[in-house]
């Protein structure tokens, strides 16, 4: 093919660090206007390639060209083309949104005029003005994601490449990300995008999949659902994880796995599985909804290339039954609540972080944390960790008091915080010593606990290794393993899988639903909804306050008023705007490969939406009413509390 159609274009790229083969032989292109992504497990290269393509890092061998210069020879002129938006924000906290753009506008050389255009632009379109002159470092981390992306954009580059931009991101503000995106494919502006969200990748022109540096297969979002080696069998139920773990022992299957409220089984023979499925539930009075058969996904084929490809993580209870079991002490107080707060309350200066908060978690439940960035999550989990003092409220974490007892809390919880509090420099046993020390373990109590934790982790064969040069899956697993070394009967974890790739956050969760098994209380704050499906129960925040709370399936059915429109077609994004023309839709929004709409009334909102595609001329599958996901309802609970104040300000006003 002619070269001069594809913007970027990589030929048998390679780069080692040391002995490890980051990158190996990687050859790829992708055309102007195009989307494409490149996903893989941890470590398989993706940071390291689009270092590369950005003239940061030279390759030991092959070469690149962006906009048609090569990256070592005419480096400044490929940076010139493009805008890279790194995982690590380049951002200036003590500067103000405004002064943060100013200054890159001041790199890429913009006349006054030329910029004051451009950042008015996007500071609409990213819903960024009424923040313009708000300290960097007082943003939230979504606001921080799109400040970085502005920054970027100030000088509208030919190619834009982005590792992992949504990283840490909540549902809204990673829709108003690729609301963005979609609006620059426009402007055919080529991007290139990795990202651990599979539901994203769905969204791409193209994808890549990445493993050990290598390409192993490329595609568009169809071309690479086809090699799934089988049917899938969904089986939605209240209980996923026992119903997986039954239907794996029992019904044949290339494999199984847990997506949300539903297990995926691809078979061979679907029909027989089918029977035998219901056969197997039924019997173990495991409660089940829908059962049939599933379009493949992009992560169903992710899970299933690439999970066999992976380091085999220890089966749940495998090392545990064999080592010392874990187990859930007692409250000081005997009481058989691990958590208790009333009206806890936290500001700073005139900003209220947490505002009266009031809830209970009983010991051995798994308790999730949900809320859009800024929403005062990471401080109320501060506060109950005798990190951050609270201004207001009272509350208790074990028995002991979050105003006084702050120095008794720490000793006798576990906290996992976002950025794995763990020293590269150290080894893996290194790490254990140091946080073992910290908890008071030592001589043969320090080796036993050690012992049991990389067995724990699966971390035996890494003792050795130097923590830096693990991948965030294995980093995440050896954080794990520290902040339970001292057998606390309460885990808090801060968005412990921020960034993680699907299997990893798979495997990390059999971990935490073994030991809350046996006894552990576990605390978890996180963006994925998915993973809100496997909490016992959720507390939704959201601007400081409490808006929700519940077991997953009470907030699924009790705060969607409205049904839910599946829209399956080729393009989603191409369609987004016919759909909203309908008056009967409420909200749109993409979901995953399709979209969802908002509507009261389904059944005359289908075929109004089918009406205004057909006369837009629009492909599309099938529209069908779907049950509501924990998206939609995460979505839902917020749009409403914005329309509520909405109308209080309109009648102030």
């Amino acid at each position: 093919m002619d070269g001069s159609e594809y913007t970027l274009i990589a030929e048998g790229l390679t780069r080692n660090f040391g002995p490890l083969v980051a990158v190996d032989n990687l050859s790829f292109q992708v055309r102007r206007g195009e989307v494409f992504g490149l996903v893989g497990p941890d470590g398989a290269g993706k940071s390291t390639t689009l270092r590369m393509l950005a003239s940061i890092l030279d390759p030991a061998s092959g070469s690149a060209r962006v906009t048609g210069f090569d990256t070592q020879t005419q480096g400044d002129r490929v940076k010139e083309s493009l805008a890279y938006m790194s995982q690590r924000f380049g951002l200036y906290p003590d500067l103000t949104v405004q002064e943060n753009v100013h200054f890159y506008a001041d790199l890429y050389g913009l006349s006054r005029r030329e910029r004051d255009r451009r950042l008015n632009e996007l500071l609409d379109f990213s819903y960024m003005r009424p923040f313009r002159n708000r300290l960097a470092a007082k943003l939230s981390g979504g606001m921080k994601q799109k400040l970085q992306l502005i920054c970027a954009l100030i000088h509208t580059p030919q190619v834009l490449l982005l590792d992992e931009p949504t990283n840490g991101v909540d549902p809204v503000s990673r829709r108003d990300f690729w609301r963005i995106l979609y609006q620059l494919l426009k402007q055919n502006v080529t991007i290139l995008v990795s990202t651990s969200y599979l539901d994203e990748a769905e969204r791409c022109n193209r994808v890549g999949f990445l493993d050990h540096g290598r390409l192993l297969n490329v595609g568009s979002p169809a071309e690479l659902k086809r090699l799934m080696p089988g049917r899938i069998l969904g089986i939605q139920s209240s209980q996923p994880r026992n119903a997986c773990k039954l239907l794996e022992r029992h019904v044949a299957c290339e494999s199984s796995a847990v997506f949300g409220d539903s297990v995926h089984l691809v078979c061979r023979d679907l029909e027989t599985a089918l029977g035998k499925a219901r056969e197997v539930l039924d019997d173990a009075r495991v409660p089940y909804g829908h059962v049939g058969e599933e379009k493949a996904t992009l992560e169903d084929v992710f899970v299933s290339l690439l999970g066999k490809s992976q380091e085999v993580a220890l089966e749940p209870g495998e090392a545990l039954s064999a080592g010392e079991v874990l187990h859930a002490s007692h409250c000081k107080n005997g009481s058989d609540l691990a958590v208790r707060v009333k009206d806890l309350s936290r500001h700073f200066g005139d900003f209220v972080a947490v505002n009266r908060l009031s809830f209970e978690v009983p010991q051995g439940q798994i308790f999730g944390f949900l809320g859009p960035n800024g929403a005062g999550k990471s401080t109320t989990i501060r506060m109950l960790c005798g990190l951050l003092t609270p201004n207001g409220g009272e509350g208790t974490v074990g028995g002991f008091d979050v105003r006084t007892q702050a120095e008794e809390i720490k000793r006798n919880i576990g906290y996992m915080s976002q950025k794995f509090s763990l020293y590269d420099d150290l080894t893996v046993e290194e790490n254990l010593n140091f946080f073992g020390g910290i908890y008071g373990l030592k001589g043969e109590r320090l080796r036993e606990r050690k012992d049991w934790a990389v067995e724990m982790a699966g971390l035996k064969d890494l003792r050795d290794r130097r923590t830096g040069v693990l991948s965030g899956g294995w980093k995440q697993r050896l954080a794990l393993a520290c902040s339970i070394l001292h057998d606390p009967p309460i885990l808090f974890l801060d968005e412990p899988t921020s960034g993680v790739d699907p299997i990893s956050r798979r495997r990390f969760w059999d971990l935490i639903y073994d030991m809350s098994d046996r006894g552990l209380t576990v605390f978890v704050s996180t963006h994925y909804m998915e993973e809100a499906e496997y909490c016992d129960r959720l507390a939704l925040i959201y601007r400081a306050n409490m808006i929700a709370i519940g077991t997953p399936q009470e907030l699924k059915t009790q705060y969607n008023r409205d049904a839910i429109l599946s829209i399956q077609c080729p393009r989603p994004q191409d369609v987004l705007d016919a759909v909203a023309r309908v008056a009967e839709v409420r909200e749109v929004a993409l979901f995953g490969a399709g979209l969802h709409a908002v509507v009261g009334n389904p059944v005359v909102a289908e075929v109004a939406i089918r009406a205004e595609l057909e006369r837009a001329g629009a492909e599309f599958e099938r529209i069908e009413k779907v049950a509501p996901s924990m998206e939609d309802t995460f979505v839902s609970l917020i749009e409403e509390v914005d329309r509520r104040e909405a109308v209080a300000n309109g009648e102030r006003g």
